[in-house]
């Protein structure tokens, strides 16, 4: 199969293209290589898949519309990575954050249907499409939030985008449904909770798992916005490519769908419960200091999973720990690239 990953030397597409490359398939990177990391990623797959079928094209979305639609019409399967991802980002700059997010998804749904309807496409959306949730009973522990009376936040829950990144993440995630609708495109979309793993160049408004390691191993200094008991379920990122993998298997099934993914109740982590497991596992101490909470920052966010297992049949497989281990080991390996990075 030949794959076109949008964003595709970000975090989540290097270790995709990766993923993709290792059992045989042909992979298109799209990417503008605006974020940090991008220049690194990209060397690092050459280097690994030279003599495989990796290619990568410089260009914007948002733009670059003729090259765009020349790549979709190459292609059988569509990830879409490519987006801005940060709130506080958003927040500075909405007219870019809007860009990148509504139009650059815009474009790619009209190249689809212009020159490739029959490719599948699967969308990359996440959790801040449900807002504040102010109807959702939240109690507040000793060193974390979490629901009253629910496992974890399903697909019925209803919408309300919070903060222009919720409003630009939103409006993408239902055009990406309604194309499916109206012009009978392949389309999925999955909802992302905090997804983490290697080739993760973490800062403090996104990337929060990595930035906490690459902090604890660089010695940086960490800041808390907000009390730091805001709580998420983490997925590492192996997981979500199970997922995908069954969606694109599936997608006579399951086009249109959209699904919440990420690691569920029994992988839901407050920042200061993971600066605690890392400080036990790193044995070492790190300066925190603590500033005012963030715009749009939700308290809690547990994806409830079970469309996923209903439909997919598919369920996290790699804990905190095992995954914990794995990004440390992979910080622990590229300190000195990162360094120049972060």
């Amino acid at each position: 199969m030949k794959y076109l990953i949008t964003g595709g030397v970000g975090f989540i597409g290097t270790n995709f293209s990766n993923h993709l490359l290792l059992r045989g398939d042909k992979v298109i990177i799209l990417d503008n290589f605006s974020k940090k990391g991008s220049n690194l990623n990209a060397r690092w797959l050459i280097k690994k898949h030279s003599k495989r079928g990796l290619k990568i094209v410089k260009a914007d979305i948002c733009f670059d519309t003729k090259n765009l639609r020349e790549l979709v019409s190459q292609t059988d399967i569509i990830y879409h990575l490519a987006g801005q991802t940060a709130v506080t980002t958003s927040i500075k700059n909405p007219k870019q954050d809007f860009e990148i997010n509504v139009l650059g998804t815009f474009n790619l749904l009209e190249a689809i249907r212009h020159k490739n309807p029959k490719a599948v496409l699967i969308y990359s959306s996440t959790n801040k499409v449900y807002g504040n949730m102010q109807d959702v009973i939240i109690e507040e522990g000793k060193t974390q939030y979490s629901y009253g009376n629910l496992n974890g936040i399903s697909e019925l829950n209803p919408l309300d985008f919070h903060s222009p990144y919720g409003c630009s993440k939103g409006a993408a995630d239902q055009y990406v449904r309604d194309y499916s609708r109206i012009y009978d495109l392949s389309t999925v979309v999955f909802r992302q909770s905090c997804i983490y793993g290697p080739h993760q160049f973490g800062i403090e408004d996104q990337g929060w798992v990595a930035w906490f390691v690459i902090a604890f191993l660089l010695n940086k200094k960490i800041t808390i916005f907000g009390n730091g008991k805001q709580t998420r379920d983490i997925l590492y990122v192996d997981d979500l490519f199970l997922a995908w993998d069954l969606a694109t298997k599936k997608i006579k099934d399951i086009k249109g769908e959209i699904f919440n993914i990420g690691g569920g109740s029994i992988n839901s982590v407050s920042l200061l419960d993971l600066l605690s497991l890392l400080e036990k596992k790193l044995k070492k101490k790190i300066d925190i200091s603590y500033n005012t909470w963030r715009l749009g920052d939700q308290k809690v966010f547990v994806s409830d999973n079970k469309k996923l297992l209903n439909q997919l049949e598919w369920e996290p497989k790699i804990d905190i720990n095992s995954g914990l281990e794995k990004l440390i080991e992979w910080v622990l390996n590229n300190k000195s690239k990162i360094k120049k990075i972060i």
